[in-house]
């Protein structure tokens, strides 16, 4: 008699095949056949010396994309949260203070882990509306009081559609021994980023928006300021997964001769994002910023074509990658992004945080920049207008 009391799963009998769609929402973004093809590689051991090489790459590819020359650059095993999660709980100690910038749900998360790991009594935040940008004097006043150790930005706001402006932030928080920490998940490759340059301490991404790679990996890079700050801490960081002390060595960033195993690296993963950041490096940086550029703008003229709004009035606040457009009046926006999907195979999104139920959200990211994309998601719109349920109230 059987020992099994559970029986085989009977949906596991059945062969799974994933709908091809286009994924046009704010991410994750579909996935070129070159970077399927790298991802479907023989597997090899996270500590041989190809899976080393590899590595190398890349953090010889992020470093670019990020511009910077950060030695101490790798990517996470995780999704953009554990990268955010990597900066914070390196960066901060129990009962040091951090100051987050809250124009979307990026900044709300960012605060909340800064909570949770026991900086709730200093931590203070900047309220904005979701599609405003604040003024540096009220950043130079808030660091004079509040004395945090950290703060927190989002450059490409991918829940109200916002990329905010980085230059002189750096060294404004370094004026007040604040490092400068940035989030760059919706906008890296799509959007002008200067690390170095910028001042910026720490800066994450994720593998699934412009990089196309599929999510499950992000990159990020500690400034020599945040290492002094990071490798000299009094207590542990709360995490062992993310302890840089450990992912620097696993990552050859800390000098010594030899490296100690730490976890299992998502092999097939890091194939993917080395072959997206390949990509990447091939199309140029400056290329893919301005292809963006040109792609957000042809579509934004297309919606006022059509009547409809953006959600960011100023054109220079505007996020190239992920638009948000004001949802149309008396139109369930749900109905709207169901017969979409179901019509015409395509994914747009509702908002998210501060914006939920306030727009839609569509993303053209890496390869599905372009304006071919663009005529896709505007006929969409207009067929869904036309079909969708509009309340005459």
């Amino acid at each position: 008699m059987s020992s099994i009391t559970v029986p085989p799963p009977k949906c596991l009998q059945k062969t799974f095949v994933a709908p091809r769609r286009h994924m046009f929402g704010p991410g994750p973004s579909n996935v070129p056949p070159r970077i399927l093809a790298a991802g479907a590689e023989p597997i090899i051991g996270h500590m041989h010396p190809e899976m080393l090489e590899i590595m190398s790459d890349i953090k010889s590819g992020i470093q670019y994309a990020f511009q910077t020359q950060n030695n101490m650059t790798i990517a996470v095993s995780g999704t953009g949260h554990t990268a955010m999660e990597c900066a914070i709980f390196n960066a901060v100690e129990p009962g040091e203070g951090v100051l987050t910038a809250v124009n979307g749900i990026w900044g709300e998360r960012a605060a909340e882990m800064a909570e949770r790991i026991g900086t709730w009594l200093l931590w203070d935040t900047f309220h904005m509306a979701p599609c405003s940008l604040f003024l540096t004097r009220a950043l130079w006043v808030a660091l004079a009081k509040h004395k945090p150790v950290l703060f927190f930005l989002t450059h490409g706001e991918s829940s109200t559609g916002v990329v905010h402006p980085l230059d002189g932030i750096g060294d404004i928080c370094h004026k007040h021994n604040c490092l400068f920490l940035v989030d760059c998940v919706a906008s890296m490759g799509g959007a002008p980023l200067h690390m170095d340059k910028q001042g910026i301490d720490i800066l994450y991404s994720g593998s699934q928006k412009v990089l196309n790679a599929p999510p499950g990996t992000a990159p990020i890079s500690f400034s020599e300021r945040a290492c002094q700050k990071v490798f000299n801490r009094k207590t542990k960081p709360v995490s062992f997964f993310l302890d840089m002390t450990w992912l620097a060595n696993y990552w050859g960033c800390d000098g010594k001769p030899a490296r100690i195993y730490h976890h299992t690296a998502p092999v097939s993963a890091f194939y993917s994002l080395r072959e997206s950041l390949a990509i990447l490096a091939e199309q140029g940086l400056e290329n893919s910023w301005q292809r963006h550029k040109e792609v957000a703008e042809y579509f934004h003229e297309g919606l006022e074509n059509m009547g409809l709004k953006l959600f960011v009035k100023d054109k220079n606040a505007r996020l190239p990658t992920v638009t948000t457009i004001v949802a149309p009046p008396g139109y369930d926006w749900k109905e709207i992004t169901s017969y979409i999907m179901k019509n015409h195979n395509l994914e747009i999104s509702g908002g998210l945080g501060p914006s939920v139920g306030q727009v839609l959200r569509v993303g053209l990211m890496g390869g599905n920049s372009s304006k071919a994309s663009v005529d896709m998601v505007l006929e969409a719109l207009r067929d869904a207008l036309r079909y969708c349920h509009k309340s005459k109230v």
